[in-house]
């Protein structure tokens, strides 16, 4: 799977959530939050058309650009890379460090209980 850099994410969301925007609607959904011009976000969609995770059809003399790859298997995929690298394949200790680090909600705790009560039957 290809690696996606944190910048290209943002613009993957967009993506996944309005597949089929043109350069300038992209640069348009990422809103005043970033402060790429228009060069920078064609950069981003070169790039992600060149690993194969978007992929392009020609509107008139612009492309539109449409997602090659589904975003939970992506992210399913870059969890499991993530555990693998950092916590050793283990998801009991990257639970731990969240916990300790950022706290978890009673929602979260209900939905990990939730998907504990699943995993066991």
């Amino acid at each position: 799977m290809a690696q996606i850099s944190a910048s290209e994410l943002e613009v993957m969301d967009v993506l996944w959530a309005r597949p089929g925007l043109a350069a300038s609607d992209v640069h348009e959904a990422l809103g005043d939050g970033r402060d790429w011009n228009i060069r920078t976000v064609k950069t981003f969609l070169a790039r992600l058309v060149e690993k194969g995770a978007l992929r392009t059809e020609e509107d008139g003399r612009r492309y539109l650009y449409y997602p090659a790859i589904k975003e939970d298997e992506y992210k399913a995929e870059a969890a499991t890379q993530f555990i693998d690298r950092v916590f050793s394949g283990r998801a009991a200790p990257l639970v731990a460090h969240l916990a300790d680090s950022r706290g978890l909600t009673s929602e979260d705790i209900a939905e990990l209980e939730k998907l504990l009560g699943e995993l066991k039957k």
